[in-house]
């Protein structure tokens, strides 16, 4: 099948399809300010069925932090025992002429500073796969300016001799091209293949192409581990791995709430290594170079990380996934020159993921259009993101807001019920055994924290631990708020452009 590749419905010129198409793109506002407005209508018109639905949504959420709980162990305990795996020597025993593996990986930056990029090239030196066997390529951009070339022609001077290769790519300004992470990858991979990949006759079906974000930083054994799970894959060509994203690199720098919703991208990224049915590849990650070159990457799309999961899985069909790797990179927490720009750096960090939301119309026109993909696959996906982007979107309002909206719009009459009585104790008992499980993830996560650096107060290390009061705060206005306002702009056609997060190192 010809997957129909495009960024939304303008780009469509058949009239039925823009209309279904815009039907989707509105369908996900529609349910999460529905759900919001519904509830507030609701109390106000029928405070009994609130009541109902305000228990049945707390033993809900009991019940999905209590799972999400035991996932994360599970998958704590699983990445600790793969960082301690000697992965040379698991590929020497079990897989036959394994470096003909190569790898590419590439790093597109903007105007990331000369110590963002030493970092993770300093990684990379330290990688214990056959240096010769990795080509690394920094994808700059023209518009970033002379200080970005500097920066780069820095970096390929104190490390051009580490790997098997180190190409330098300068991304042109396009006219009509969004200006995105994905533009410049797509074009720094296509110079890669033409000036390394097929310079050198390397079968494309033994490379693995990596998207890492600048300021990724690779543990040693990433690339050891991402090839063992390569070729023991029962079809690796079909496949994107996925690591999980620690953001560790400069935490104890960062304040607290900025620390706080990284810690928790990180549990949730462990979760979703234990639903590798669910799994879509974010942020950093790596897929087969065949992949590339049969679909490209995505140039004219701010959530490249996820739709080239989505282009895949439909150009093959359905034919396709992402394994989970229970391996670690590392990257920075939003930390900026001063704590207001922290701030919104912070919150149009988490309005960019948010704006993941186009994902939904993408995918669910695209199952319309695409017969061969079997109906109970249509149907799990389409729950998987409809669920995830609600519930983003309307859990913290609901849990913070609708439980006590009764009280004010339910009249006298059911002020004076039992039920109003006792409502607050029943769900406040729910949401303290909700806590528990929150905890209980926090201590997980909090244990793959590095030590703190020498000299670090003793204040800055309880706040480490204190930091999780400040968890219903950034629940509701660096997650609920950015996702409703991504989604009603999906909804009213308003564009979202690529925000690029400035990247301080104190």
């Amino acid at each position: 099948m010809n997957i129909i590749d495009i960024s939304g419905s303008s780009d469509l010129k058949d009239s039925k399809d823009k209309v279904l198409y815009r039907f989707f793109e509105i369908l996900p506002a529609a349910l999460s300010f529905g759900t919001l407005i519904g509830g507030i209508f609701i109390s106000w018109w029928q405070p009994i069925l609130v009541a109902a639905f305000i228990i049945a949504f707390d033993l809900y959420w009991f019940l999905r932090v209590t799972y999400f709980g035991i996932h994360q162990i599970a998958a704590y305990r699983r990445m600790k025992k793969n960082i301690e795996i000697d992965w040379k020597e698991k590929l020497d025993q079990e897989c036959e002429n394994w470096k003909r593996v190569k790898h590419l990986i590439i790093l597109p930056t903007y105007k990331e500073s000369y110590e963002v990029l030493k970092t993770s090239f300093e990684g990379l030196k330290k990688s214990k796969y056959p240096k010769e066997n990795l080509f690394v390529v920094l994808a700059i951009e023209e518009r970033a300016g002379e200080e970005a070339l500097k920066n780069a022609n820095k970096i390929k001077k104190e490390f051009e001799n580490e790997f098997g290769e180190l190409l330098i790519t300068r991304h042109p300004n396009v006219e009509g091209e969004l200006k995105a992470k994905g533009a410049n990858l797509n074009y720094a991979g296509k110079t890669a293949k033409e000036k390394i990949l097929d310079k050198k006759g390397i079968d494309y079906k033994n490379v693995i192409l990596s998207s890492f974000d600048s300021d990724t930083r690779a543990y040693e054994q990433y690339f050891l581990c991402l090839t063992y799970n390569f070729l023991k894959a029962e079809n690796p060509q079909r496949c994107s791995y996925q690591p999980v994203p620690l953001y560790n690199n400069n935490i104890w720098e960062a304040p607290a709430f900025s620390r706080v919703i990284s810690l928790s991208s990180t549990f949730w990224q462990m979760i979703m290594q234990e639903s590798p049915e669910k799994l879509v590849t974010y942020s950093s990650h790596s897929f087969p170079f065949k992949v590339f070159n049969d679909i490209g990457y995505p140039a004219n799309i701010v959530a490249d990380d996820s739709r080239i999961f989505w282009k895949a899985y439909l150009n093959y069909d359905g034919d396709y996934k992402t394994i989970p790797l229970y391996y670690p990179v590392s990257m920075d927490t939003v930390l900026a020159k001063n704590t207001k720009n922290t701030i919104v750096n912070q919150y149009k960090q988490q309005r960019r993921w948010a704006w993941g939301c186009i994902e939904i119309p993408y995918v669910l026109f695209n199952f319309v259009k695409n017969k061969k993909i079997k109906l109970k696959e249509k149907l799990r996906h389409t729950f998987v993101l409809f669920e995830g982007f609600w519930s983003w979107a309307t859990s913290a309002p609901l849990i913070f807001f609708l439980g006590w909206l009764h009280l004010f719009l339910g009249g006298d009459k059911f002020n004076v019920s039992v039920l109003s009585y006792n409502l607050p104790r029943l769900t406040g008992n729910i949401m303290t055994l909700a806590m528990i499980g929150m905890v209980i993830s926090a201590i997980t996560t909090l244990l793959l924290v590095p030590s703190a650096p020498e000299g670090t107060s003793r204040f800055k290390k309880l706040t480490m631990a204190l930091q999780w009061f400040l968890l219903p705060i950034t629940l509701l206005f660096f997650g609920a708020i950015p996702a409703l306002e991504a989604q009603a702009r999906l909804a009213f056609g308003k564009e979202l452009g690529f925000w690029v997060t400035e990247k301080a190192r104190k």
